[in-house]
């Protein structure tokens, strides 16, 4: 038990170094929150309030921000974030069958990390490759055409 407390706070010996570097600079909680969720994997409460108190800021601002932009989560996602294009072209195309394939095969919903930890299922509204529709991007990898179960094995099993 005592080397995870240890390595808890050596995380928040490390967010504290970055508040304590960042927090004069001109709106600096963006920056802050961003590499909070890099040390942590994600924001959960005790992160945010941790992050209040070091910046004298309410938890209440903290959260609102955390919780108005899409990239900050307060649950932990998986190694990779397997995100689905949603907008027009790839609707039309095909998205919503692609969803049900990607979370068929992973078996998890929306917004849920699969048990291994290694993936979590994400909807985008573009992601600029309509002419690939549908599409789905897993960190700078894009990829197009998906129309089949054995296309998304191949391509997860690069991940695994």
């Amino acid at each position: 038990m005592a080397p995870v407390t240890q390595m808890q706070n050596q995380l928040y010996d490390s967010l504290k170094a970055v508040i304590a570097e960042k927090k004069n600079l001109r709106n600096p909680l963006i920056e802050i929150l961003r590499t909070a969720q890099e040390i942590f994997g994600y924001l959960p409460i005790e992160v945010q309030e941790f992050i209040a108190g070091e910046m004298n800021l309410p938890a209440s601002k903290i959260y609102g921000v955390v919780t108005f932009y899409n990239f900050f989560t307060m649950i932990p996602r998986g190694k990779y974030t397997l995100n689905v294009c949603t907008g027009t072209a790839c609707y039309v195309k095909g998205a919503p069958r692609l969803i049900q394939m990607i979370s068929d095969h992973l078996d998890v919903k929306m917004g849920e990390t699969t048990k291994d930890g290694l993936f979590t299922l994400s909807a985008v509204r573009c992601v600029g490759a309509c002419s690939l529709a549908p599409v789905f991007v897993i960190g700078e990898d894009t990829f197009g055409r998906i129309d089949n179960k054995d296309m998304i094995t191949e391509i997860l099993a690069r991940y695994k």
